[in-house]
């Protein structure tokens, strides 16, 4: 059901905007300028054991955070891009496949109750070994691929039915801005840059490009005949 409308905004769309406009970090958990195992991070990120950070509540192989300004401010000024299978070849039709072969662990399920901005974890946490490749489940076009905020490193592609796909807190990103890629592309390797109690890939999907308009990833992947 569609979230109900305030003069013509979504109360999701409200809550991102409002925190882009506060430009500091939300509910503590904004991500650092480099990655925690980035040797040239010249700080630390909050300890995860400390009982004063939210996410030190959270499992391991989980995100520490969602909602990120710098990155929703990357994603908002990225290029738009068609994506037409039918007129591009080299986004011909494929099977759609996981973005992770091997079964995973499951350490945060999609709209589990926590303290994100909008109330819930937008995504699926899997937890995965640092270096564990990382693909396209479907045809598309990168709109970003680089450092992004408490995501770590990301890659964010716009799939071929208008969704956008996040890919977060990779240890290596395999794929440049402005790529086509089809189902079973390697984009990257999974690992625990940005904001996270450990490694896993943040697998997330918007309806648009706007933080709060999440789609529940596993029916998502589900209508295209794929289980995580």
């Amino acid at each position: 059901m569609d979230e109900p409308h305030i003069r013509g905004t979504t109360r999701r769309e409200l809550l991102g905007g409002a925190a882009v406009v506060l430009g500091s970090p939300v509910l503590g958990l904004h991500g650092d300028p480099q990655s925690p195992q980035d040797p040239q991070n010249p700080q630390s990120p909050r300890d995860p054991q400390d009982p004063q950070d939210p996410s030190a509540q959270l499992p391991a192989g989980t995100c520490g955070g969602d909602y990120d300004p710098e990155y929703e401010q990357l994603l908002a000024a990225a290029e738009d891009v068609e994506v037409d299978e039918t007129a591009d070849r080299s986004l011909a039709p494929a099977k759609w496949t996981r973005p992770i072969r091997k079964r995973a662990k499951v350490t945060m399920r999609y709209r589990v109750r926590g303290n994100w901005l909008v109330g819930y974890h937008t995504g699926v946490d899997l937890a995965v070994p640092k270096g564990t490749p990382v693909y396209a489940v479907g045809s598309g076009v990168v709109v970003l691929a680089s450092w992004s905020g408490s995501y770590g490193k990301a890659v964010t592609i716009k799939m071929s039915d208008s969704r956008y796909v996040v890919y977060g807190h990779l240890s290596r990103i395999s794929v440049a801005r402005g790529a086509k890629v089809k189902a079973g592309t390697r984009i990257g390797s999974s690992g625990s840059t940005g904001r996270t109690t450990g490694p896993h890939l943040h697998f997330e999907v918007r309806a648009r490009r706007q933080y709060g308009s999440d789609v529940d990833p596993v029916k998502y992947l589900a209508r295209h005949g794929l289980r995580l």
